[in-house]
C-alpha cells in the first residue's frame, strides 16, 4: 500500500519521483496518482519515451495491464513544447530513458506551478545509477521508493537482474529478460555468471 505524499500548504508546483527496480510497481503507482488527479477534475498530461513500445505505442501500461493514454516524445525538450498552459499535473514514465536535461525541464514545469510526477528505474542492470534519475531524485520534493519481491529468497528486491546475455545498457524486455532480486541474490547471480564465463573461455 502506497501513501500519497502530504501536500498541505503547498502553493507552487513540485516534483514527485517514484523509483525502484523492475516489477516493483512504479508505473502502477504513477497511473494511480494520475487517475486520482483526473477524478479530481484536474488537467493531466502524460508523457513517455518513444523508445518504449513494449505494450502500447500510445499508452503508459503497467505490468499488470493498467493503462492511461500518453504522448510519446523523443527527448525532454519536447516537454516544454507540448505541455499546455492549463495543465495542472504532468506525468512522465520510464524517465531513465530520457536525456540528462530532464531534471532541468521538470524544474521549469514545477516553477510554472505544475505538479510533476516522474517514474523510472534508479539503477540499470549493472547496479549503476540510470540516466537522469540521480539528478531527478536530488531535485524532487517527494520521493517514493517501491520494491518488488525477490523470487529466490522472498526478501525485498532492489535490483533488476538481466537474464539475457546482452551487454548493452538499454535492453527493453519483460520477464523473459529480467527478474527483480534482492542485493544478495543479485550479487550471487553475477558471481555465478562470471564463473561460467571464465570456464567457457578456459
Amino acid at each position: 500500500m502506497f501513501l500519497e505524499p502530504h501536500f498541505k500548504g503547498q502553493r507552487s508546483g513540485w516534483i514527485e519521483v517514484i523509483t525502484g527496480s523492475m516489477f516493483s510497481g512504479k508505473t502502477e503507482e504513477l497511473i494511480r496518482r494520475l487517475k486520482r488527479a483526473q477524478i479530481a477534475n484536474q488537467e493531466v498530461e502524460i508523457f513517455k519515451p518513444a523508445i518504449d513500445k513494449r505494450y502500447d505505442e500510445r499508452k503508459v501500461v503497467s505490468h499488470d495491464a493498467n493503462s492511461i493514454h500518453s504522448t510519446t516524445i523523443h527527448d525532454s525538450v519536447q516537454l516544454l513544447e507540448l505541455v499546455q498552459e492549463d495543465t495542472e499535473v504532468v506525468g512522465i514514465d520510464e524517465a531513465q530513458f530520457f536525456d540528462n536535461q530532464l531534471p532541468d525541464f521538470c524544474q521549469e514545469l514545477a516553477l510554472r506551478g505544475k505538479r510533476v510526477i516522474v517514474a523510472g528505474l534508479d539503477m540499470d542492470f549493472k547496479g549503476r545509477p540510470f540516466g537522469p534519475m540521480p539528478d531527478m531524485l536530488a531535485v524532487a520534493e517527494y520521493i517514493t521508493k517501491v520494491h518488488a519481491i525477490c523470487p529466490h529468497c522472498g526478501n525485498l528486491a532492489t535490483h533488476s537482474y538481466r537474464l539475457a546475455e546482452d551487454p548493452s545498457t538499454v535492453l527493453l524486455g519483460e520477464k523473459e529478460s529480467y527478474e527483480p532480486r534482492c542485493r544478495r541474490c543479485y550479487a550471487m547471480g553475477n558471481i555465478l555468471r562470471l564463473g561460467i564465463q571464465k570456464r567457457q573461455k578456459s
